[in-house]
């Protein structure tokens, strides 16, 4: 049966958690969570948390799910020490620096590809189980038949069952960071969807890019068919009714029992549930926003949860066997039928002076166990003639064997694993010779305008791959591969096609396109969509068979250039950055294809186009402005190639942009541009 996976923000949300039964959590430490504004837990807490937990049979998953700098590599290999140490059941991580953290120092520990990976297709299950993950988190967008062809393939997977949706996939959400340097990537998402923004249908104030929450607490058996280990709930922010009330619902749900579904959507929603995802109906319907009258009937709806989680959950029957013998110390032994064994002894028995114990004045009070996450499953009684002892001695002898039993079962159900500290950075660097320029185009007419002499590679869209080595030299071409499909199949006889008109590079977009280059026998250049951000990861990538690879432009330029690199790395320099990839659309939502606006607008009236790419299931949301760094580039000499992406230029504005970054922007730079991310950088 699948584990119900309850988020725990707070300590207090842990209780609430556990009281209500459920058969996992997940939880952040002080650094390193995706939710840096929760509470989450510290090192002593985390201990802590791993008692109760393991003492109720409950496995706890640490989040160091962010992506990671080089300064602080040494800080997350001791976080990753510490729970090898108190025998955290597994990380839940997104950088590729963690997985080698565990490979070399702790490879008993458990890990698990966080859904920030964009985990969404048998290619990255591979990758994956490559890199030594035990469990993948897929991505939120996935209907039910690529969750079941995913749950098939060798580890386990995870899907989100309940709790808030993200507009954009997860991983690949630089909304929040760009506007104002609070980085998704980096736990610190200021939910720029949740903000007014109109994709041009009418009304004054529109919430646009506001998803309604998930839940498919209907379909739970389903899932379970499917082949899926863990049912995840969204809500490190939330309130313990919150976390009390799902946990609550998805059992019911799994048993096939009827639940609360008013109180669960009182409790918090966003005008309602969805669970277009699960069914690939996406559209109008999945779009909602928190109202007043939501707010209100979540407050009007918390006093009776607490009625769900005031009282213990009985997590074990235990069996008790006494001895009570004249001239000897009274034993008191529990044994819960798992293996788990506990026994104190009290003083010796007293000569009864009226009425001598019996087995039903022992039982009467082992039975009250109350408090405890026992039930009562028997007593064995020893006991000799004309003894007496109180039931004041027997209530403090039930207690200690309880306490007793705790312990036993919190050790027997523990992790703790060996760590010995490694040299992340153990590898050859690499020094390169000079700075090259590479591009990338959108549509054939601006291929046009580069000139293969001016450079080293030029990056088609996947469907324009064939038409474009007919203009263009094929040796100087690499297939910009899809950020992401419900069709990998089809991408991937696309590339036969690609690799026989002469194209032998892969410009990947996402962990899964190692593994199809390999396939292929291509080269493999790693994007941005990688989420490079330390030299562990570079090293990492090139493992994986990358041959160089574009950094993270969440990068500041001083830290890029501090990088220790293993191969030949890159900047975006010149585009419309992407600030969110998302499966569902909020111009057709909003309006419909035949009236598409191409472009979403905010608050304050900046528009940021929306490139559709409908035939892989997926578009994007770029910035408003331009980056622009033709000027600035002597401000990156760590970086060995220059990214120019070209989303609308004309071929005329494609050609004066090379020009421009190849002679330093002599020509002066453009109105209303970005100099991105890197020198404010993210939180």
């Amino acid at each position: 049966m699948a584990e119900i996976l309850a988020p725990c923000g707070s300590p207090e949300v842990l209780e609430a958690a556990l009281r209500a039964g459920c058969d996992a959590v997940y939880l952040g430490g002080a650094d390193f969570s995706a939710r840096q504004n929760a509470v989450n837990f510290s090192d002593e807490d985390i201990e802590r948390a791993v008692y109760e937990c393991h003492k109720r049979g409950v496995k706890l998953y640490r989040t160091i799910n962010t992506v990671i700098f080089d300064e602080q590599l040494d800080a997350c290999m001791k976080a990753v020490e510490h729970c090898a140490r108190v025998g955290v059941d597994g990380i839940i991580t997104q950088d590729l620096a963690l997985a080698e953290i565990v490979r070399k120092c702790c490879p008993e520990l458990h890990i698990h590809a966080s859904t920030q990976m964009t985990i969404h297709t048998a290619k990255g299950m591979e990758v994956c189980k490559k890199l030594g993950f035990r469990r993948a988190v897929l991505s939120r967008e996935l209907p039910l038949n690529v969750i079941r062809e995913l749950s098939n393939m060798g580890i386990e997977t995870e899907v989100f069952v309940h709790g808030a949706l993200c507009m954009s996939v997860s991983g690949q959400c630089y909304m929040s960071a760009v506007i104002g340097s609070r980085s998704a990537n980096r736990g610190l998402c200021a939910q720029a969807c949740r903000l007014p923004c109109n994709a041009g249908g009418r009304g004054r104030e529109r919430y646009d890019l506001s998803l309604k929450d998930l839940s498919y607490c209907d379909e739970l058996r389903d899932i379970v068919e499917a082949g899926v280990s863990s049912l995840k709930i969204e809500g490190r922010m939330k309130r313990p009714e919150y976390t009390a009330m799902a946990v609550d619902s998805c059992k019911k749900a799994l048993a096939g029992e009827e639940y609360d579904r008013a109180t669960l959507e009182a409790v918090f929603s966003r005008g309602g549930f969805t669970d277009g995802y699960l069914h690939h109906r996406l559209g109008a319907d999945m779009f909602g926003m928190r109202t007043g009258e939501d707010a209100a009937a979540g407050a009007k709806a918390l006093p009776k949860i607490h009625e769900l989680y005031r009282y213990e959950e009985k997590r074990g029957q235990i069996v008790f066997s006494i001895f009570i013998h004249d001239g000897e110390a009274v034993k008191l032994t529990a044994e819960d039928g798992e293996g788990h064994r506990a026994e104190v002894t009290g003083d010796m028995p007293q000569a009864a002076l009226n009425r001598a114990i019996d087995e039903a004045a022992v039982e009467k009070q082992l039975t009250k166990l109350g408090e405890t996450i026992y039930s009562f499953g028997g007593c064995s009684c020893d006991i000799g003639e004309g003894l007496f002892v109180s039931p004041k001695e027997l209530n403090e002898l039930r207690r200690r064997v309880c306490l007793e039993m705790d312990r036993a079962r919190a050790e027997g159900n523990s992790r703790r694993t060996d760590f010995k500290k490694y040299n992340l950075l153990d590898f050859e660097e690499y020094h390169g010779k000079g700075r090259q320029l590479r591009v990338t185009v959108s549509r054939l007419e601006q291929l046009t305008a580069v000139d293969p002499e001016k450079v080293q590679l030029c990056g088609v869209p996947l469907e324009l791959a064939v038409q474009a080595a007919e203009v263009f030299p094929a040796d100087k071409l690499a297939v910009v591969l899809p950020r992401f499909t419900f069709n990998e199949r089809k991408i991937s006889e696309r590339l036969k096609q690609a690799k026989a008109a002469g194209i032998g590079h892969i410009w990947g977009t996402n962990l899964a396109h190692a593994e199809m280059a390999r396939e292929q026998g291509m080269v493999l250049h790693a994007g941005f969509g990688f989420n490079l951000t330390n030299s562990c990861a570079l090293n990492m990538a090139k493992e994986l068979g990358a041959v160089d690879g574009v950094v993270s432009f969440e990068l500041k330029a001083a830290q890029i250039n501090r990088l220790k690199k293993p191969f030949p790395i890159g900047v975006y320099a010149y585009g419309r950055l992407p600030l969110m990839l998302t499966a569902n659309c909020p111009v057709s939502a909003s309006v419909g294809c035949k009236n598409c606006t191409k472009k979403v607008t905010d608050r304050t009236g900046r528009d940021f186009p929306v490139k559709c790419s409908k035939k892989e299931g997926y578009v994007e949301i770029l910035n408003s402005e331009v980056l622009y760094l033709a000027d600035k580039t002597d401000d990156f000499g760590g970086a060995d190639h220059l990214v120019l992406d070209f989303t609308d230029e004309r071929p005329a504005q494609v050609r004066h942009i090379i020009e421009e970054y190849a002679n330093g922007g002599l020509n002066g730079r453009p109105d209303k541009i970005t100099r991105g991310l890197y020198y404010r950088g993210v939180q």
